[in-house]
C-alpha cells in the first residue's frame, strides 16, 4: 500500500477507478454510496475524496461534480490493487495459431501478432522494429469507447499513429524495456492533445533487433485483460522468432 494513503483510503480509491472503467464517467460520492457498501457516511466519502485530490491520486474536470483517477492513481492501481485476469487456455492456442505459420519471417511475425493482438483485446494494436518497421491494426475498436467519439481526439491519436518518428519515440525511447510489461499515458508524455490516452507496451530482443508490442486505448483501458494479454503477445514473439 502506498504509504500516503490510509486502508479506508486505497479501497474508495480502487473501487473509484473500479466503477471508472467500467462507465467511462467521472465518479462522484453519491454514485459510490448508492451502488458499493463502503460502511462510511457519504460525508467522510466526500472527504476522503478531497484528500485523494490532495494527494495528487484523483483530479476533477471542469463541468463535473465527479473525480477522475490521475496517472499516478492507475499506476498505483495497477502495481498493487488490480487482479490479473488471465488468458484462457483457448486464448492461448487460438493466438498461437493465427501466427505460427508466420514464424519463419519476423516481418510477416510482427504483422500478423499485431493484427491478431487488436482482434483478441479490440483496442488498436502497434508494433515496431528498430529498423524502422511499424504495424498498426484496429482502429475501428477505437470507437467503442466513448472518450472516442470525439472527433478531434481521434484525429489527434490517428495523426499520432501515423508519424513514424514520434512512434520510435514512443517504443525505444519513452519504453525503457526494463520490465517485461510498461504501461504509459498521453499526460505523463506530455501529450496534452492525448491526454485520455493509454498504452500497454511490451519490448524485446529478436536476433539483432529490438522490438515492441503494445495495446492502446482509453485511459481507462481494461488492465486487468490486457496487461496479460500484450504480455503474453510479447514472450509468443521472441519464443516464435527463433524460427525465423
Amino acid at each position: 500500500m502506498d504509504e500516503s494513503l490510509s486502508e479506508r483510503q486505497t479501497r474508495l480509491l480502487k473501487v473509484i477507478i473500479d466503477e471508472y472503467i467500467n462507465t467511462a464517467e467521472p465518479v462522484g460520492s453519491i454514485a459510490l454510496e448508492n451502488k458499493y457498501n463502503l460502511e462510511i457516511s457519504p460525508a467522510t466519502i466526500r472527504n476522503e475524496m478531497a484528500l485523494l485530490v490532495k494527494k495528487g491520486f484523483l483530479k476533477q474536470p471542469h463541468t463535473s461534480a465527479g473525480r477522475l483517477p490521475t496517472p499516478k492513481a492507475m499506476k498505483f492501481y495497477i502495481n498493487q490493487l488490480m487482479e490479473e485476469k488471465s488468458l484462457s487456455v483457448v486464448d492461448e492456442v487460438a493466438a498461437k495459431e493465427e501466427v505460427w505459420d508466420s514464424r519463419e519471417s519476423v516481418d510477416k511475425l510482427m504483422r500478423d501478432a499485431t493484427q491478431a493482438l487488436a482482434n483478441q483485446t479490440h483496442y488498436v494494436a502497434v508494433s515496431a522494429l528498430d529498423s524502422g518497421d511499424f504495424w498498426v491494426f484496429g482502429h475501428a475498436h477505437l470507437f467503442e469507447s466513448p472518450e472516442f467519439y470525439d472527433y478531434q481526439i481521434c484525429r489527434n491519436l490517428f495523426g499520432f499513429l501515423e508519424e513514424e518518428k514520434r512512434l520510435r519515440d514512443l517504443f525505444f525511447s519513452y519504453l525503457t524495456g526494463a520490465s517485461p510489461i510498461e504501461v504509459l499515458f498521453g499526460e505523463e508524455l506530455g501529450l496534452q492533445e492525448l491526454e485520455i490516452v493509454g498504452m500497454v507496451a511490451s519490448r524485446f530482443q529478436l536476433s539483432q533487433r529490438q522490438g515492441a508490442i503494445g495495446v492502446v486505448g482509453p485511459f481507462r483501458l481494461d488492465y486487468p485483460r490486457v496487461i496479460p494479454t500484450v504480455r503474453y503477445f510479447g514472450n509468443l514473439i521472441r519464443e516464435l522468432s527463433a524460427y525465423a
